[in-house]
């Protein structure tokens, strides 16, 4: 392990149990490029030296003494600072929760540890998660590391650009409009939003609790197969989740795409879209087509409906949220996630009700139209190249909200829909940016997406190459 900054997860994960290295060594290790890194970057909060090297030193101790903590022994993880945890604050990147303290441990983090992961620290992201920029106007904006005048997206944006710049091994985001696939898209990481239920998010800041959805990034398909395999399944105290028994993720990587059909949407996802990203995305397209994978044009019903019902949910669930601090404590948010927090006090009840009541007959007409014609459906996940933190920052006007909007085009309607969709890196554009290809698939479809993303990986190398910050 002579480049730690190139190990992955897994083989990291593998040379702890072999006492190649050990987890002191390696946090260590990535403690010190996050301090390094962290001043071009901003993408930590904090920094948790003295917990995470006590974590490491545990999982030592542990080895040393013939135990195995888990499939993630000693491994430097990261998480959004949005996951209670009663030892660290929490103050999901805003200043109303400046110096909050949780008296209960996040469910995902609760597995993460007991798999012997290690914790960095806090992530940043923007403000109550409220934004796909990773603007914040308190800690300050997160940036990308492939360019630092560029977006690092949002809201998991410390997440994407942690893993990305090679601090952590894999990161913790949520996912409410493409709050996890978005990052790993403009950091040219893997990002995974299960399927509505398949990950507790007890102990998560909720934004929308009808859309909110808790997922991995990394930078393999397998390293985030056992990422998943870790957090997914039923928790009693999340009345949500699902009582699915959780696949083994990492064994279904073998089987490849030979026979699989690939369903090319002919409708609304391709429109508009850059041409140098969509250069990028036939290219992708192609290499699983020269694995066997077979592609399709699918005819989506009504996609464009389903982010505008989408957001009456969850401004509206925020608006509910936040009531009580917009009205005693507004100052105290930023100008644009104010606004948006707001917007939900304008959608009339009716509106959120239908949009709720709607969800379960627009998901099965999703289902049944798309996958009797194929098993994945394959689609960007930004339509556009990654913007700059200036074009998407208040000062840009009315361009500013037309960008956002570009941004969720073609993530939002899956979290209305609480369909699994995973985004892979296939690429750079004209500016040295990264490029993905979303896989969306049926519910509880995260097998597939990830074997998908295994073959992409294994006959391509885009996942192997390193931002120029260091």
């Amino acid at each position: 392990m002579t480049d730690l900054a190139r190990v992955t997860l897994v083989a990291a994960a593998t040379a702890i149990a072999r006492g190649e290295i050990s987890s002191v060594e390696l946090t260590r290790a990535c403690l010190e490029r996050a301090h390094r890194l962290n001043a071009a970057l901003n993408c930590f909060i904090r920094i948790e030296d003295e917990l995470a090297l006590r974590e490491a030193a545990r999982a030592d101790a542990a080895r040393a003494a013939g135990e195995r903590l888990g499939v993630l022994h000693g491994v430097p993880l990261a998480a959004k600072d949005m996951f209670y945890d009663p030892e660290r604050e929490t103050s999901s990147g805003s200043r109303v929760r400046q110096g909050f303290r949780a008296t209960t441990k996040a469910t995902v983090l609760v597995r993460l540890a007991a798999a012997g992961a290690v914790n960095l620290g806090a992530l940043n992201m923007t403000e109550f998660a409220l934004g796909p920029t990773g603007h914040n106007a308190f800690y300050g904006d997160c940036r990308n590391p492939w360019n630092p005048a560029h977006i690092a997206g949002g809201s998991s944006s410390g997440a994407g650009a942690a893993v990305a710049a090679r601090i952590a091994f894999g990161a913790l985001g949520s996912d409410t409009g493409g709050s996890i696939r978005i990052p790993a898209a403009a950091n040219g990481v893997l990002g995974l939003k299960p399927t509505y239920g398949r990950v507790s998010r007890a102990g998560a800041m909720p934004l929308s609790w009808s859309t909110d959805h808790i997922g991995p990034l990394a930078r393999t398909a397998r390293d985030l197969a056992r990422l998943l395999a870790v957090i997914a399944g039923y928790d009693a105290t999340d009345p949500s989740s699902s009582r699915r028994p959780v696949p083994d993720y990492e064994a279904a990587l073998a089987d490849g795409v030979a026979g699989l059909r690939v369903g090319i949407p002919v409708n609304y996802f391709f429109d508009g879209v850059d041409p140098g990203v969509r250069r990028l995305l036939e290219a992708s397209l192609k290499v699983l087509a020269e694995l066997g994978a077979q592609l399709v044009e699918i005819e989506v019903p009504a996609p464009e409906h389903l982010t505008e019902l989408g957001r009456a949910i969850v401004y509206s669930e925020a608006a509910a949220l936040h009531g009580e601090w917009l009205r005693t404590r507004p100052g105290d948010y930023s100008p644009q996630v104010r606004a948006r927090a707001m917007t939900g006090i304008a959608i009339p009840a009716a509106a959120y009700l239908e949009a709720l009541q709607l969800r379960p007959r627009l998901l099965r007409r999703f289902v049944s139209g798309v996958y009797a014609g194929c098993d994945v459906l394959a689609l960007p996940t930004l339509a556009l190249p990654v913007p700059t933190l200036a074009d998407t920052d208040v000062g840009a006007g009315e361009a500013m909200w037309a960008i956002i909007g570009r941004l969720v085009y073609c993530t939002g309607p899956f979290n209305y829909l609480g369909v699994p969709a995973l985004s892979v890196p296939v690429g750079f554009t004209a500016s040295a940016l990264p490029a993905s290809l979303q896989l969306v698939g049926r519910p509880f479809a995260e097998a597939r997406l990830l074997r998908v993303a295994a073959a992409y990986q294994s006959a391509t190398d885009w996942h192997q190459r390193s931002p120029p910050i260091s």
